[in-house]
């Protein structure tokens, strides 16, 4: 097969013309996140998010907000966020997950647990939004093209769903699976990578407190484009590891391969760690471009989270371990 590469990114790029995607149901009930009323900061307002939670059983930790993970940046515009991504099961322009996400079948929707879990099987969507207290973090988002958002996410720590499900001794290595519906999803019908997209995660990263299930942003829920109904949020690496759609959490003893990493692993490392140290093969990864405002910043050792997950890599070669 051969290998496909992220394109070069022209600094003159723009943003799409925004398509206004109609509300779907979040839940078969037909509830959506959205009916929430959404602050000038653009945080989900703690009465709203208290009547939806009454409403259909789900949980909301007490103080579900937690501004403080992306210091006093500002977010993201929504419109922005959700027209400018990369979601290649959709294709490979940054307009093409909003133009064709309404294809996305989200309802129903389960999730399989598998593998070195003593607990398996597959859960309902509605289940897993039922099990957890959700919680609304904002973080600091990195593309590996060298772009950079700032996104407030809703959802709950990925710790909490692999210790419900136990994970054997064996357990080293988390891995997740995307949808893969070829009918439906038109970049599938492409060989861009080996279908479907595969992430994975060491077990103590999968562990830390800052790795989350995402199941929601700006208040509502997750829109189609940016990985409906759930996907993963792992804010120090590149946004590739934060697989969207995810259908399948494996826990494995052996290393799996990734799918950018098997497809090109002189770019896309398995650990994908944000280090403004270590240049992409085509680019610079010292400076980013912000979405929304003018210039280049400094990108920031683990996007801004050193402290918290610097001691993950003590002793590695992180020019290797890229």
């Amino acid at each position: 097969m051969p290998r496909y590469r992220y394109p070069s990114i022209p600094e003159s790029e723009v943003t799409p013309k925004r398509l206004f995607e109609k509300r779907r149901r979040f839940l078969r009930q037909g509830v959506a996140l959205g009916a929430a009323s959404i602050l000038p900061s653009g945080l989900l307002m703690p009465t709203k998010a208290e009547a939806w939670a009454d409403e259909f059983k789900i949980q909301l930790k007490e103080n579900m907000t937690r501004k403080d993970f992306a210091g006093d940046e500002g977010i993201t515009d929504y419109g922005d966020a959700t027209s400018y991504n990369n979601f290649y099961e959709f294709g490979t322009r940054k307009s093409d997950p909003e133009v064709y996400a309404h294809k996305l079948p989200t309802d129903p929707w389960s999730v399989r647990v598998e593998g070195e879990f003593n607990l398996t099987g597959d859960i309902a969507f509605e289940d897993i939004l039922q099990r957890y207290s959700l919680e609304e973090r904002i973080y600091r988002l990195r593309c590996v093209e060298a772009w950079s958002m700032v996104i407030p996410w809703i959802g709950f720590p990925l710790r909490e769903l692999i210790k419900h499900h136990d994970p054997t001794s064996k357990a080293k290595y988390i891995e997740f699976e995307a949808i893969h519906d070829p009918e439906k999803l038109r970049g599938q019908q492409r060989s861009i990578i080996e279908w479907p997209y595969r992430e994975a995660l060491r077990m103590d990263e999968a562990m830390h407190p800052l790795t989350m299930i995402a199941v929601g942003m700006y208040g509502e829920k997750m829109p189609n484009q940016n990985g409906a109904p759930m996907r993963l949020v792992v804010p120090w690496k590149y946004g590739f590891k934060s697989i969207k759609s995810v259908t399948v959490i494996r826990a494995l003893e052996q290393k799996p391969k990734t799918s950018w990493e098997e497809q090109n692993p002189e770019e896309y490392g398995f650990f994908a760690n944000v280090n403004p140290n270590v240049d992409h093969p085509r680019w610079s990864q010292a400076r980013e471009r912000r979405i929304g405002e003018p210039g280049r910043r400094e990108t920031l050792m683990f996007n801004g989270y050193a402290e918290e997950v610097a001691h993950l890599y003590e002793g590695m070669d992180l020019q290797r371990h890229h």
